[in-house]
């Protein structure tokens, strides 16, 4: 347990934990809020109430215990929720939910690395500001280093994180508790009806600060959706008798400091050290960006994995970068097309008070989707008594709208860029989503039934040869395109023949026992159904192994695979929106091929292509 609680620190509190960088700066930045005892009370009252309601009694204790068989996140929860619903609306409306949860958390991937760096080097003009015109450039180097070695993978560095983390959380503590000996009563902001009271003092304004005040509690979804890594047990840990108290304690010491050193508003955090302590606190709260920004790119990685097993988007090309961990992957598309968005967002905005404006909204648009989604599974499959879910829900959903309406004042500011991102992902996975449906569709329209097929087999006619072949559809019942076109063409059939046909199920994992299906069909026929979850990686040659304990031995080098490549073409009859089929074609080109995908060896591979309408 130490040792998980440990490596939740390294990974699940990044974001979070960085926030202190930057929180309290913005929320007097760029709102006009004077810099008064009420004001920073009321402030300091809405960040620690958001901290207690949000962060722990949302996530670390209702929605954590939505687990999908250990898993985490907005899939999970997406697929627990799905499963609750026996209404086709109600369905079709949970899955559209989860694919802008998704989309959402890759804004906030393009965000999270920018800014959380980029404050911390921003330390360096505390320090002497004569360093200011090297805080970007330093930032690009930090980040691109970081991306280079994504290739890496986690596993090498991973064993460092924990212990960082933890000096960075005690360190928060120690600081803030050092401003808190010295003016103890700003711990009157505990008392809510400060934070009341700012609204009543400032109207308008006070909610406007409630886009910076969210700061506080970006990360938050990451505590969900990193449980299927350390469990729930080591993550509700670290976060109350640890992580919490330490994020406490500094932000009231940042206002402890505020209160009797309006002047050190520039940059609170890194004020609060001694100025022989300021350059180690800016190379440690380096470190801990670092960790905070490769905890983010990693779980984009997670969860675009998730998203190709599910058929959310087209296959890429997925390495491991661990034997152990089956989470730890890299994708190289991915990872270049995310370096650019941060080097563009650094490049663009320059500062990290700049990007605070852009920062938030993907955030709590996410929180407002797990609590929607967590309210079904309550419903549905927990059974809670519906008032209590109405009550209960209600209560979380209007806070989560409460911060998403205030961060989409930061839209002309920069808020826009996340919305931009978001909007573009969902486009992306719905136009594939849609258009695999309808090639499907196409495909399997006027297929042959396949003990029709086997009637017609005959020891005469077509002509067998030696050898197996595998035939690779989406539908296992029918005869597959490409072994009709062998026929055709070739007008031969294997000694034996397999009918495979590979689902990705909605479970992170699919236990050995239900992983293989043989079915002996005759005439030298066999239909193989391979199952996975989408946490798994498809391995076709090992898979096909496994089939020797139910009667069917193949050898890989006399074994040929028969795979079918469509060739898209626009049609103008019912199908995708005209406007819609270039994307779904140009996302078709890009997929990863089959071979790679499902790792069959090239050598063994034969393509049979047709033309489809879609």
């Amino acid at each position: 347990m130490p040792a998980l609680v440990l490596g939740a620190l390294g990974v699940v509190y990044g974001d979070i934990g960085t926030s202190p960088l930057y929180t309290l700066r913005e929320a007097f930045t760029h709102t006009g809020l004077p810099l008064d005892e009420p004001t920073i009370l009321g402030i300091l009252s809405l960040a620690f109430w958001a901290l207690v309601i949000v962060v722990t009694l949302k996530y670390v204790m209702l929605v954590m215990r939505a687990d999908n068989r250990g898993e985490g996140g907005v899939m999970a929860l997406g697929t627990l929720a799905h499963r609750g619903l026996g209404s086709t609306l109600g369905s079709r409306a949970v899955v559209a939910l989860a694919i802008l949860g998704m989309a959402l958390f890759y804004g906030d991937s393009l965000i999270t690395p920018a800014i959380s760096v980029l404050s911390a080097v921003e330390g360096l003009k505390v320090v002497t500001p004569a360093l200011e015109s090297f805080v970007v450039p330093i930032t690009l180097v930090v980040l691109i280093v970081l991306f280079v070695f994504q290739r890496q993978g986690t596993g090498r560095v991973g064993i460092f994180f924990g212990p960082v983390m933890a000096v960075w959380f005690a360190t928060l503590g120690v600081l803030g508790a050092i401003q808190l000996v010295q003016a103890p009563d700003v711990l009157r902001a505990l008392n809510p009806l400060h934070g009341v009271e700012l609204f009543f003092l400032h109207g308008w304004v006070a909610f406007v600060t409630l886009g910076a005040v969210v700061l506080a509690v970006t990360g938050a979804e990451a505590l969900y959706a990193d449980m299927g890594h350390f469990g729930r047990a080591p993550i509700r840990l670290a976060w109350l008798y640890f992580v919490l108290p330490a994020l406490l304690l500094n932000y009231f010491g940042q206002g402890a400091m505020l209160l009797h050193h309006p002047e050190t508003l520039e940059n609170p955090f890194f004020h609060l050290a001694p100025e022989w302590a300021q350059l180690p606190l800016v190379v440690l709260s380096t470190a801990a960006t670092v960790i905070a920004s490769q905890a983010v790119i990693s779980g984009a990685f997670s969860l675009t994995r998730q998203a190709v097993q599910l058929g959310y988007l087209p296959r890429r090309e997925i390495r491991h970068t661990s034997e152990h961990e089956v989470g730890q992957v890299y994708i190289p598309r991915n990872n270049w097309l995310l370096l650019v968005g941060v080097v563009i967002l650094v490049v663009g905005f320059g500062s990290s008070s700049n990007l605070a404006a852009a920062y938030g909204v993907s955030v709590t648009g996410a929180m407002a989707i797990d609590t929607i989604l967590a309210a079904v599974v309550a419903w549905r499959l927990w059974r809670w008594n519906p008032v209590v879910v109405v009550v209960a829900f209600s209560a979380f959903l209007v806070i989560d709208l409460g911060l998403f309406g205030a961060t989409l004042l930061k839209v002309p500011e920069g808020g826009w860029f996340p919305l931009v991102i978001a909007a573009a992902v969902y486009l992306l996975m719905t136009t594939w989503r849609r258009g695999r449906a309808i090639l499907a569709d196409r495909l399997y329209a006027d297929a042959l039934p396949m003990d029709l097929f086997l009637q017609r087999v005959s020891p005469q006619s077509p002509q067998r040869v030696a050898g197996t072949a595998v035939f690779m559809t989406g539908n296992p019942d029918v005869v597959p395109h490409a072994l009709l076109h062998n026929i055709k063409h070739n007008k031969v059939l294997h000694e034996r023949v397999v009918v495979l046909t590979v689902i990705i199920e909605e479970l992170p994992r699919v236990s050995p026992q239900k992983a293989v299906y043989v079915e002996k069909l005759g005439k030298g026929f066999f239909r193989v159904i391979l199952r996975y979850g989408y946490l798994e990686q498809p391995h076709i040659p090992r898979a096909l192994e496994l089939c020797r304990r139910y009667g069917l031995h193949l050898d890989m080098m006399e074994t040929s695979f028969f795979l079918g490549r469509e060739t898209l073409i626009p049609s103008k009859t019912a199908g995708l929106p005209s406007w819609r089929e270039p994307f779904f074609i140009l996302l078709s080109k890009t997929a990863l091929s089959a071979t790679e995908f499902f790792c069959i060896p090239p050598g063994r591979v034969v393509e049979l292509g047709t033309q489809v309408e879609i």
